[in-house]
């Protein structure tokens, strides 16, 4: 074998073992990423797709609570808090903005959840407008397992600007 074919020969071996290593990479990573066994980590869920409407202010509310919720579930990403604020910000009107401040600084809780923890999941429904305001309401769970502890948050907005005007707990 020449020294030509030998150095061909290598190339194509380490390129051979570079794809094995970087596949079997993947495989053990692919696993974490997805979620198995995690606590507080990334888990995929079984959603096949998502949709929105911007126009929709009950697609509004849940759009601010998803990214809200990310926002303060992400504790170790230092732009977590700035990104809450900038929601509360653009989502809520300066009314409803000082009304929650004034919640959290009273209830030493976040005015946006009414709570002192983050929620595992969440789900916005229509309950009804007039007077050019919508209703939704926000039920957040805390836990997850056979009987999950919920709690429900009427969330009023402006037709117009979409804007949130009002958050009360269900009691």
């Amino acid at each position: 074998m020449s020294v030509s074919s030998r150095s061909h020969s290598r190339k194509i071996l380490l390129t051979a073992l570079a794809a094995l290593t970087g596949g079997l990479t993947l495989a053990a990573v692919t696993p974490a990423l997805a979620g198995t066994g995690a606590s507080h980590t990334t888990r995929a869920a079984a959603v096949s797709s998502a949709e929105g409407d911007p126009r929709n202010a009950t697609q509004h509310v849940a759009d601010f609570y998803g990214a809200y919720i990310d926002a303060v579930w992400a504790t170790g990403d230092k732009s977590a808090g700035p990104a809450a604020k900038a929601l509360r910000g653009f989502y809520l009107t300066a009314a409803a903005q000082k009304k929650v401040a004034a919640f959290e600084k009273k209830e030493h809780a976040d005015g946006i959840l009414f709570a002192q923890d983050v929620p595992v999941k969440w789900k916005v429904t229509y309950t009804g407008s007039g007077a050019g305001h919508a209703t939704s309401r926000v039920t957040l769970t805390w836990s997850d397992g056979k009987h999950p502890e919920v709690s429900r948050i009427d969330v009023q907005s402006d037709l117009k600007t979409l804007k949130i005007t009002d958050l009360k707990p269900v009691r």
